[in-house]
């Protein structure tokens, strides 16, 4: 294995999901090649040699201690686990990834294997305007001029632009982004073990609602009309006040935040359990103080099929959830459902894990990580 080197890579994408692909190809070279220190910004660029779909590109420099040619092997297999597929011919084609090295520090290479410069990134501006982004002043080793003057001079009438796309190096830096995400669902979903999972895993603020005290619960499992609304005002009033003591403190140690509950749920159950008079009054109060709450960059609601939420309820134990009904927990996923309707702009995630167990298998969890990040993607930021 050589010294480190910084190797400069370009990257696109026009098939399927751009961004996605894209994005997990940065996780890939991440994982397998060395450090990635810098990520242009994402250009959407029309196909260049052919009649295509539009490309996604940008470039990245690398540092890396394999070889040219061992970069090029992993590079290849990576593009291989992304579903391209490389074909015999000296035509371009659509497809999910392309990875090229364009530089490999100062080396000039010449082989039936590998050129190095890249012989074409001085004639393709998808190239050289991200090239540019993260190495204006780099020089081409062959050409003797920088990023800046090849963009100047290059004569490529296909012009790419800028996207508000952003892309990351590892799913930390990923997390880090979004800076805070909601994890919702209905009584039993799973929400707090996957935030206390998600922060363990990724460094973040955890922030996880505290309601096992409040005394009006076990009574309104009892006698639901009579307890109602004491019960949603006492959780209204506990919840803005963490949530906003939560959300508001920085945290010098921690990446980013996650949290089991975003504080519209309050009004998803008020409007289950309250007479039509009492909501309207609880909907007032609720809409002052809503406005002064952070919104989650990503809000995701764990779906669980009724039968799975009693199941779950039943193992967990707790006393007074025991007599939670099947139609009680219809509602409050009809509830859900319709707040995520009303708010689209809202970045909403529904998963349904109904079929999965995220605790006992890691492959599902990899599942609710990957939906996380292929939905981040799409993000602008």
């Amino acid at each position: 294995m050589q010294e480190p080197t910084i190797s400069y890579l370009s990257l696109g994408s026009n098939l399927g999901d751009r961004q996605d692909y894209l994005q997990r190809a940065l996780f890939l070279i991440q994982e397998k090649t060395g450090s990635i220190h810098r990520i242009s910004k994402v250009y959407q660029t029309a196909s260049w040699g052919f009649e295509s779909a539009d490309f996604l590109n940008c470039c990245i420099s690398l540092e890396t201690s394999l070889s040219p040619i061992e970069l090029l092997e992993v590079l290849l297999d990576i593009e291989r686990f992304l579903g391209r597929e490389r074909e015999q011919t000296a035509s371009y084609t659509a497809r999910t990834i392309d990875i090229d090295i364009l530089y490999f520090g100062q080396e000039v290479i010449n082989t039936d294997a590998l050129t190095i410069p890249h012989p074409q990134l001085h004639l393709r501006r998808f190239v050289l305007k991200p090239l540019a982004d993260i190495a204006p002043q780099f020089y081409h080793p062959v050409l003797k001029k920088d990023s800046r003057n090849l963009l100047q001079e290059c004569r490529d009438k296909i012009i790419p632009f800028k996207t508000p796309y952003r892309l990351f190096k590892d799913r930390s830096a990923l997390f880090t982004g979004l800076n805070f995400i909601a994890i919702e669902g209905n009584i039993g979903a799973g929400k707090t073990t996957l935030a206390r999972k998600i922060a363990a895993d990724f460094n973040a603020k955890l922030v996880l609602e505290r309601f096992a005290d409040n005394a009006f619960l076990p009574k309104f499992y009892e006698d639901q009309a009579r307890y109602a609304f004491p019960l949603e005002m006492s959780f209204l009033a506990d919840r803005f006040q963490q949530f906003t003591d939560d959300t508001t403190q920085f945290d010098l140690f921690r990446q980013f935040m996650v949290s089991d509950y975003d504080i519209y749920k309050s009004l998803i159950f008020a409007k289950i359990t309250l007479p039509p008079d009492e909501f309207s009054l609880y909907r007032r109060l609720f809409n002052f103080m809503y406005q002064e709450v952070k919104k989650p960059r990503i809000y995701v609601y764990l779906y669980q099929t009724t039968e799975r939420l009693l199941d779950n309820i039943k193992k967990r134990g707790r006393d007074y959830e025991q007599k939670i009904s099947a139609d009680y927990l219809d509602k409050i996923n009809r509830g859900y459902f319709d707040f995520i309707r009303s708010y689209p702009e809202q970045n909403n995630l529904v998963l349904d894990l109904s079929e999965r167990d995220f605790v006992g298998k890691k492959e599902d969890y990899e599942f609710i990580l990957g939906e996380i990040q292929k939905f981040a993607s799409g993000l602008t930021f």
